[in-house]
């Protein structure tokens, strides 16, 4: 017991800096402000001393396209960029045919005070792509970093970069958190996860702060005019197309300026950034030779619908034992629901007693809606799976629990959807408790002590935090309590760890899948009921916990990469539904 207690120690000491995450309550941000402004004073007061030490100290050009700002926000803006601590920059500004001539003026002064700044002006706007292309023409650092005429970096922000190069000298697109400046205000920190491409293919989390090595911009021919309104989100995708060196900084080194004149606030010119969204992951789709359609499913946010190959055999696996009544509503909205025909049901039972329960598995097997096996051995929710994949057939396997059921008719294809893609090892759904909240979203390490379900308890049509509980995304884990993946993944990473008898058997699975190099995937839409821990009871063995912590120390150290160190790993705090 003393070793589960320090584990919960250590645990909550890793969660510390995130217990003051993201709220609604602005009051909370607040707080977590004037704590890292502390942070931000120690690290602004050690700088000289860092970058001496620095291997590597590459220029970073920033680029401004301009075109008839708000002079104070600009004088703002290119300040943001003078101040940073790191003096290895340029900055290339493209005046794109503004008709303030105050707007020039501000520009040449700036240009006259520091040889770092360069300045185009365009006798006639060429639009954001086009300005931004001229920017990119005369940038020499050997990154590229983006940033718009109103808005702000933090003047640690190319500090932070140059320091995560030095330690990742081979590292090509790095990207950073961000916040919201509404009027003198700060808000709205978009905390986010690394790298993660199924949440990219469901909306542009990567935003700002973003920096790309040069030469990778310019074998793409930088930005493309057909994507003008989501140039950016254009260019990430084709950008990482081409290499998977990237890194992300859990820092808001990023101030996103809102005003009553900016894109976010036209509901025209957002509807036209919307549809070239659209327009840009569709392109991705057919650059990738990926078939599926793209559909926008509110602002900003999309659902790509792949398109099933084939109609392979699934084995559906339901262990169960006793409480008939669970596993016939189980069974019966499979059948009902499902739009997909060819699978097997595979109920492997364990030790049932009870004579109702036992009538129906003769029931159902005698009418061949499914094979009835029999695992006579003590409870072992690892071992008993791993014999049902033994005498399955299917290409593809899902495990599922007997007191789910099932919603969404095409569950079963937008599993599979996912888990035909190579690159992708398995799949979890959106699970439901009976009154509509959500019961399972994808699992986060670390979170509740060990390992615990995202927006837990949030009604079920809550976006959740930035819209996240609305979109497919990657998960360092999903639970078996309605996980698919191919046979072969399972087979190749020597299927569930039979230690785990009860618990954490499922998010072991997942993190050696991801140790084998493939993807986990969260989608919510396909949905199902859960009744959580109906058959057995909600048990959590010190064994397991111990095992598990023992097994995945050095992730545990690392932490959820899925998951942004910023936010709160209490499961009692109202701040963790994020």
């Amino acid at each position: 017991m003393e070793l589960i207690r320090r584990i919960w120690r250590y645990l909550g000491k890793y969660g510390l800096r995130g217990i003051w995450a993201y709220s609604s309550r602005t009051h909370n941000y607040n707080l977590w402000l004037r704590i890292e402004a502390k942070r931000i004073e120690r690290l602004l007061m050690a700088a000289s001393e860092d970058i001496a030490r620095f291997q590597y100290n590459p220029v970073i050009s920033i680029v401004m396209p301009v075109r008839n700002t708000d002079l104070t926000y600009l004088k703002r803006s290119i300040s943001s960029v003078c101040n940073q601590v790191y003096p290895y920059w340029e900055l290339c500004i493209v005046n794109d045919g503004s008709d303030k001539w105050e707007v020039t003026e501000v520009l040449e002064s700036f240009r006259a005070k520091d040889k770092r700044i360069k300045v185009v002006n365009l006798p006639q706007s060429k639009g954001i792509v086009g300005a931004t292309n001229a920017a990119l023409s005369i940038a020499t650092g050997e990154f590229i970093g983006f940033l718009d005429h109103d808005d702000e970096l933090a003047p640690h922000a190319l500090l932070q970069v140059v320091r995560c190069l030095n330690k990742q000298p081979e590292l090509d697109v790095i990207y950073s958190d961000e916040d919201r400046i509404i009027g003198d205000r700060r808000c709205e920190p978009f905390f986010k996860p690394d790298w993660s491409p199924d949440l990219m293919l469901s909306m542009n989390y990567i935003g700002h702060f973003l920096v790309i090595r040069r030469k990778l911009i310019e074998k793409l021919g930088g930005l493309r005019p057909e994507a003008e309104g989501s140039q950016d989100y254009d260019l990430v995708l084709r950008v990482t197309e081409k290499t998977n060196r990237i890194a992300h900084i859990p820092e808001i080194l990023y101030h996103w300026r809102i005003t009553p004149g900016s894109v976010t606030n036209r509901p025209e010119s957002k509807a036209r950034a919307f549809e070239a969204a659209q327009k840009a992951l569709a392109s991705a789709l057919e650059r990738r030779r990926i078939q599926g359609q793209v559909v926008q499913i509110g602002e900003g946010r999309y659902r790509i619908k792949y398109i099933v190959q084939g109609t392979p055999r699934i084995s559906i696996i339901i262990p169960t034992k006793d409480k008939a009544h669970l596993l016939q509503r189980c069974v019966a909205t499979i059948q009902e629901r499902s739009s997909y025909k060819n699978y097997e049901l595979i109920i492997v039972d364990n030790h049932s007693k009870d004579q109702a329960t036992m009538d129906y598995l003769t029931f159902i097997q005698q009418r061949g809606i499914c094979k009835v096996i029999s695992f006579s051995e003590p409870f072992n929710y690892a071992k008993i799976n791993n014999f049902a994949v033994q005498q399955a057939e299917g290409e593809y396997l899902v495990f599922l629990n007997n007191d789910t059921e099932v919603i969404s008719p095409d569950w079963l294809e937008e599993l599979l959807s996912y888990a035909q893609q190579k690159r992708i090892g398995a799949v979890g759904a959106k699970l439901l408790f009976p009154n509509n909240t959500i019961q399972h979203a994808g699992v986060i390490i670390g979170l509740g002590g060990v390992a615990g379900h995202a927006f837990y308890s949030l009604p079920a049509s809550d976006p959740g935090y930035m819209g996240l509980a609305d979109v497919t995304r990657n998960c360092a884990a999903v639970t078996g309590a309605c996980m698919m993946l191919r046979r072969i993944v399972f087979e190749e990473v020597g299927g569930f760890d039979e230690e785990l008898d009860v618990a954490y058997n499922d998010v072991d699975l997942c993190l050696r899948i991801i140790q084998h190099g493939c993807y986990i995937v969260w989608t919510p839409h396909a949905v199902l009921y859960h009744h959580e821990s109906a058959s057995r009871g909600y048990y959590q063995p010190e064994r397991n916990i111990r095992y598990f912590c023992e097994k995945w120390r050095d992730f545990l150290d690392r932490g959820d990469p899925f998951y942004n160190p910023n936010l709160a790993l209490d499961r009692t705090d109202f701040m963790v539904k994020v």
